[in-house]
């Protein structure tokens, strides 16, 4: 039976082969196109946003909208220079000669969107794609209906689906469009659905990046700041109410300090979220269920309270958690922060890279050792020293994982190379050493063994 995309993937394909795609000016057009209806589109795009996840304007601005038209102008400020030929020292064996690397586009890629970010995280690999010279097809969060098709209306209105073709839907899409070869996948997701990527993508040689995510604790010493820790992973986790991959999935706090770390961490959720009803909602009633299932009444200390109706859970701390507990099996992407001790800062950090290793990790401290250890030693993809979340926010740096949090980064430059091969070329004049060939002179080998030594 013909696949459902079969067609859109020829078209596209066709379009790659006429090398538009790869002209400068093509995609500086394109992404500006891009940022020009995604302006048009806003209140549509922020309508849905609230619609699907309950995020209000200023939220939905700071954490999708805004940064997708960062990364937009980051790309148009550097495209010239990513897709130029690069100039690199040629060994003395290989004079003369000159040495580059050019980066060309794959050529088709897919994006698969989640919906917990549903714009930020199918713009963003786009506008990566887009730059790198790639044709598109982007898989949306089927769960995030309402976003899905705003960024569908905002695509149809810029682009024909020969270059950038949006696809809605749930497991029969997705299944449909894993049977295509593509020349690059980006994957964005949970970790059972993106082994299933992986190993469709490994038997059509395809290569990927996976963003997975994981348990990211955030560490708080006992040199901390207690009531800036307690600011900033109070923003950290629950913004979009806790269901965001890098968001701190619990706190682990030094025994000295844990009483005035509480007390403070309650206080700022009193000051952030005054009235319950201001917290997102949770995706959908499955996701709801399984997140009250978690919570433990008779640790909460704070919070707890939920609306079925409106799918919200309060902002919510259980303290004296276990390492065994049900809600430190899982990545929990909720608003219930778990609060656990300790008493010797490498014992803990050796506990913490005995486990699947994290998207991001927090350390908050004023102990130049401790921030050292963390930074070289200890294993995750990214994270903040005396901050949460921010790091992904950076153009000028790369977001990924590593082992079961993902592989592969992207933003900014690191995002152009992700959707481009850096291809080496070694460009030779007309002038022939001999010393390579087999009936070179004896001398001859004495001369290379100098050289290459």
């Amino acid at each position: 039976m013909e696949n459902i995309f079969q067609d859109i993937k020829e078209s596209q394909a066709r379009f790659f082969a006429t090398g538009i795609t790869q002209e400068i000016r093509f995609r500086k057009n394109s992404l500006k196109l891009l940022k020009g209806a995604m302006l048009l589109h806003e209140k549509e795009i922020l309508d849905a946003l609230y619609t699907d996840l309950g995020k209000g304007p200023d939220e939905a601005y700071m954490s999708e909208f805004g940064l997708t038209l960062e990364a937009i102008d980051w790309q148009l400020r550097h495209l010239d220079h990513n897709a130029a030929p690069h100039y690199h020292y040629t060994p003395l064996h290989e004079f003369p000669a000159i040495s580059k690397t050019i980066n060309i586009p794959y050529g088709n890629v897919l994006i698969m969107a989640p919906w917990n970010y549903p714009f930020l995280l199918a713009m963003v690999p786009l506008v990566e794609a887009i730059a790198a010279g790639n044709t598109a097809f982007v898989k949306t969060g089927h769960a995030a209906a309402a976003t899905s098709q705003a960024i569908d209306n905002l695509v149809r209105s810029i682009f024909d689906p020969e270059y950038v073709c949006v696809i809605q839907g749930g497991h029969e899409q997705i299944s449909a469009l894993l049977e295509l070869k593509f020349d690059y996948i980006f994957f964005t997701g949970g970790k059972k659905l993106g082994q299933i990527v992986y190993d469709a993508a490994s038997k059509q040689m395809t290569p990927v990046t996976l963003e997975l995510g994981g348990k990211s604790p955030a560490v708080v010493d006992e040199s901390a700041n207690l009531a800036l820790a307690a600011r900033r992973i109070v923003f950290g986790k629950f913004l979009n109410a806790g269901q965001t991959c890098v968001a701190p999935d619990y706190v682990v706090v030094h025994e000295s300090v844990k009483e005035p770390f509480l007390a403070a961490l309650i206080n700022e959720i009193r000051k952030q979220y005054p009235n319950s009803e201001d917290i997102g909602k949770i995706i959908n009633e499955t996701r709801y269920e399984h997140l009250i299932s978690l919570v433990n009444p008779a640790k909460v200390i704070y919070g707890g309270s939920a609306s079925r109706p409106t799918l919200q859970i309060e902002p919510t701390v259980m303290d004296n958690v276990d390492w065994s507990d049900p809600i430190m099996q899982e990545e929990i992407f909720g608003p219930i922060l778990p609060i656990l001790t300790y008493s010797d800062f490498k014992p803990l950090m050796r506990k913490l890279a005995a486990l699947p290793t994290p998207l991001a990790f927090y350390l908050f401290t004023r102990n130049r050792l401790h921030k050292q250890y963390v930074e070289r030693i200890q294993p995750f993809g990214g994270g903040c020293i005396n901050d949460t979340v921010i790091h992904l926010t950076s153009d000028n740096l790369p977001f990924g994982g590593m082992g079961a949090s993902g592989m592969g980064h992207y933003h900014g430059k690191y995002g152009f190379h992700t959707f481009s091969h850096d291809k080496a070329i070694v460009e030779k004049g007309n002038l022939d050493l001999p010393m390579r060939y087999a009936d070179r002179k004896p001398w001859m080998a004495k001369v290379l063994r100098m050289v290459l030594k």
